[in-house]
């Protein structure tokens, strides 16, 4: 077929690829096929998203439009974030959170338990409370919070159907400024952990494990919630726009505005501009989410490796996520603090680390990201024999499992 992935590092091994543009084309290629995935932003680093033999459904023109309600909006899955922020905050409303990229879809991002940051700020899967879902003979399904099901279906791994619309909760709408601090000790951050990420609404640790210092320090301030600071627990404000990979002479263009200029919510939350290539580009990526009370333990762990980690990084990035009760979501249970690796394009070389990586992390009891590049199979989820059962019961024939939930979930 000769198509891949946002990054380039796996080519799709589907017989073919579909455009719906309606709900009923495809409900229709789901009712018709033996093997189906779907396709939003491609933006995930494993097969996650392939029907190897089967088909994908690429949904980037699914015709599906935006309704705003009282304290909702409702969506298409295929919408990226960033395609319908502007209409949302227009209206006076919105989303508590964002990730660093507006360029990926809402179906993908909630269903790989993707995330923003922010101490008090779970993962994008939390503000979802109904869900339009295509299930394996083609019939339409509505579900809420009121269902059963709901806590499994909404990190859904592409496990039961193909996500068609997404209705999630918002809030006022609200301005935020960013303000970028350099070179915070390791120790302060040892030291002070909890005080840092408090410092804002979103705080992220830019890092590459060996220097000295932390990189940069991004602080996320709503404004009506701001405090001005002339530092931060020894780290300095930056003098001038950085990019999160910095240190490896990325130039800020396409980051978000910072040195404390004010801006809408969609505006500022995520670290990279719709307008720009996100993030690096040519790259990989592996992330780990560890309990928020092991942080500066797991920190200090892969420090003592990152003469092994630093040569293959562009950027590593430490932030918390509130818990949530989503039966796969990595947040799942209590707060988290997630350990984000942005690597160079060169696969086999991460792969060999990630073993390494994985065992120094596993007695925190990290869990990878469902998205990204991991060796293990993942644990430490107490639903998994629910979420297994309903995926039993919703795709009893297997028409979405694929080689991923083969091997993570299925034990296949």
């Amino acid at each position: 077929m000769g198509e891949s992935n946002w990054a380039g590092n796996h080519t799709y091994g589907a017989d073919a690829v579909t455009t719906p543009r309606t709900v009923d084309e495809v409900r229709a290629a789901v009712a018709a096929a033996t093997r189906v995935k779907a396709l939003g932003s491609r933006h995930c680093f494993n097969d996650i998203a392939d029907s190897p033999g089967g088909l994908l459904l690429d949904l980037r023109t699914l015709d599906a439009g935006v309704e705003i309600g009282d304290g909702t909006v409702t969506v298409g899955g295929s919408a990226r974030y960033g395609d319908f922020a502007q209409q949302l905050h227009e209206a006076g409303f919105a989303l508590p959170n964002l990730a660093s990229l507006p360029h990926i879809t809402v179906a993908g991002s909630v269903a790989t338990g993707t995330h923003g940051s922010g101490r008090r700020q779970p993962g994008l899967a939390a503000a979802v409370s109904g869900i339009e879902l295509v299930t394996a003979d083609g019939e339409l399904r509505h579900f809420t919070r009121a269902d059963a099901e709901f806590h499994g279906l909404v990190v859904g791994l592409g496990a039961f159907g193909v996500v068609t619309r997404l209705t999630l909760d918002v809030v006022p709408a609200f301005d935020v400024r960013q303000d970028v601090f350099d070179a915070l000790p390791w120790e302060a951050a040892d030291r002070h952990f909890d005080e840092i990420e408090d410092a804002g609404y979103s705080v992220s640790l830019f890092t590459n494990w060996v220097n000295d210092t932390i990189d940069q320090v991004w602080v996320k301030s709503r404004v009506d919630d701001f405090t001005e600071r002339a530092g931060l627990f020894g780290a300095v404000p930056a003098d001038g726009p950085r990019h999160p990979a910095h240190a490896a002479g990325i130039p800020a263009d396409n980051c978000t505005p910072q040195q404390g200029v004010p801006g809408p919510w969609h505006e500022r939350l995520p670290h990279f501009a719709l307008a720009f290539t996100p993030s690096v580009g040519d790259e990989l990526q592996s992330e780990y989410f560890v309990p928020y009370g092991s942080a500066t333990a797991a920190i200090r762990a892969v420090r003592e490796i990152g003469d092994l980690v630093a040569p293959l990084l562009l950027v590593s990035e430490i932030r918390a996520i509130a818990g949530d009760d989503l039966w796969l979501s990595p947040g799942h249970g209590g707060d988290r603090v997630a350990l984000h690796f942005t690597w160079q394009p060169r696969q086999p070389e991460v792969e060999a680390v990630l073993p390494v990586l994985e065992e120094r992390l596993a007695p925190f009891g990290a869990r990878p990201h469902w998205g990204k590049l991991f060796h293990g199979v993942p644990d430490g989820y107490p639903h998994l024999a629910d979420f297994r059962g309903l995926a039993e019961r919703l795709d009893p024939r297997g028409k979405f499992r694929n080689p991923f939930l083969d091997r993570n979930v299925f034990g296949g």
